[in-house]
């Protein structure tokens, strides 16, 4: 059995490797693929807005201006009025590009070579300029077609990718399309799918222009797209006579003064998420509101490393940093937790800690899940924030690389590393701008842990979880403002039930 191309993400360098492979050695013409890919768009064009009379093309020198050349054709046969819009010189156009234009101009699309003055009246505007081959900043221009793209009112479906954003890492290049959709071939870019990727392209559409199955089998991309309901069978049922004792011992640390509601969403998470005990280890002050808020939870005061010390022993999993504070009692709470040989979740000022390279804490090891945000990531590579944001592929490999076990880079487009792979999140969405989220999180992954599935089974399950229950909510429940962490929780029980 092939490997299904909807569930893999690629750099541009093996999608170009793709379409060799389908071009030389299956004997497919690269004009029949840009047909292809132009037929396809073109369709899903007018799915998407059936009532489109004025079509405005934008189009490059490359294979990607000959695929809007022929959208423009297809349209014009169609009875649509189309303009394409010529970007960069004309005498580059060479090879499958040039018979693409040739070809629309001989069925009576108009083609007028960019002006920033020049009226644009489009019920539709297609983007076909940059594609993948981008090398550089976008200037000149490519640059002011761009903004006058964004500055007009029609909907804007990009081809392949929106111009000016890196397919390999999601930044963008200077200037970029705000595409409401996207058309991707062959297979589906990485940049489309973390970072500022998916703020750009909008909804994203697969076209895999019946390429040779064969061919996906031998070009093995960097990152894979991670599916909820496939993910959801990796947690094991439960027997007619299971008890809480097989389904898992979770110690939460954290909840310094001040903080304690960051361990008590955390416990609770744990609890929806299965796990069969949770314990909280942390400040006086936190028991009562953990009692009011989660009686489930067995909550402990702990006023030094000795005392953490006989919780630890009896768990089978330990989170620690949600509320954890840097604080001299968040020091021994940290220093007990990385002499533990045990499974663990670390989260925030637990990271923050780990970041600041204490001698008692253990800088790699092989048996825990890290999940930082970029401002945390960049502390713990030793780069700035803009860094991280800037290649999330190139961080989150170089954290699973420095520290072990699994590193979950969080943010639109969540990834996961461990020591073979990449994956991708694309659950979620801006309503989980709020506090708390974290914290969840970390209960939902050490539940999962507790459980019996392994690190990254764990951060690939609970990941998608978490996001897809934000979903939930917000489909739900009223939007996406004012979404609370505390929100996910019924729908993190309804998902990990498959219901």
């Amino acid at each position: 059995m092939h490997i299904d191309p909807v569930s893999l993400a690629y750099r541009a360098a093996d999608v170009r490797e793709l379409d060799r492979l389908t071009i030389e050695n299956h004997g497919v013409p690269g004009i029949r693929l840009m047909s292809r890919a132009a037929r396809a768009t073109f369709n899903k064009l007018i799915f998407l807005w059936p009532e489109t009379s004025r079509l405005a093309v934008f189009c490059g020198t490359g294979n990607n201006g000959g695929d809007g050349f022929l959208i423009a054709a297809y349209a014009q046969l169609k009875g649509i009025e189309a303009t394409v819009y010529q970007l960069g010189e004309s005498n580059n156009i060479c090879g499958d590009a040039l018979a693409a234009k040739n070809y629309a101009l001989e069925n009576g699309v108009k083609s007028l070579v960019f002006d920033t003055s020049l009226s644009m009246a489009a019920d539709v505007v297609v983007d076909a300029m940059l594609g993948t081959g981008l090398q550089r900043e976008v200037a000149g221009a490519y640059a002011q077609a761009i903004e006058k793209i964004n500055d007009q009112q029609s909907p804007v479906l990009a081809v392949d990718i929106p111009s000016g954003l890196c397919s390999d890492t999601g930044q963008i290049r200077g200037s970029v399309v705000h595409a409401d959709h996207t058309v991707t071939f062959i297979g589906i870019k990485q940049g489309c799918l973390t970072g500022q990727g998916p703020a750009y392209c909008g909804a994203i559409h697969y076209e895999n222009l019946d390429v040779p199955a064969e061919i996906f089998d031998v070009v093995r991309p960097q990152s894979y797209r991670l599916n909820l309901q496939s993910l959801c069978k990796a947690l094991p049922r439960r027997p007619r006579d299971s008890h809480k004792g097989a389904n898992g011992r979770v110690l939460i640390v954290g909840g310094d003064l001040g903080y304690g509601g960051a361990v008590i969403m955390a416990a609770a998470a744990a609890g929806r998420s299965g796990a069969g005990l949770v314990s909280v280890a942390t400040r006086q002050q936190t028991i009562a509101g953990l009692l009011s808020r989660c009686p489930e939870a067995m909550g402990r005061e702990v006023k030094s490393g000795l005392e953490l010390k006989p919780l630890i022993d009896n768990a089978d999993v330990l989170a620690i940093g949600p509320g954890l504070g840097t604080s001299s009692w968040a020091e021994q709470m940290m220093q007990m937790v990385g002499a533990a040989k045990k499974p663990m979740i670390v989260d925030a000022d637990g990271l923050n800690l780990i970041a600041s390279q204490p001698a008692y804490m253990p800088l790699y090891c092989d048996d825990w899940i890290l999940t930082p945000h970029p401002g945390e990531a960049a502390r713990l590579l030793g780069v700035t924030t803009e860094e991280v944001q800037a290649d999330r592929f190139a961080a989150v490999s170089a954290l699973q690389q420095r520290y072990g076990g699994v590193a979950v880079l969080k943010g639109a487009g969540t990834l996961i590393a461990d020591e073979s792979h990449i994956y991708i999140s694309e659950y979620g969405n801006p309503g989980m701008a709020s506090g708390g989220m974290g914290d969840v999180l970390s209960g939902v992954l050490a539940a999962l842990v507790a459980q019996g599935l392994n690190l990254s089974e764990a951060a690939r399950l609970g990941v998608c979880a978490h996001s897809a229950a934000a979903d939930y909510a917000v489909a739900s429940e009223g939007g996406e403002i004012g979404l609370l962490a505390t929100d996910l929780l019924p729908h993190i029980r309804q998902l990990l039930n498959g219901l």
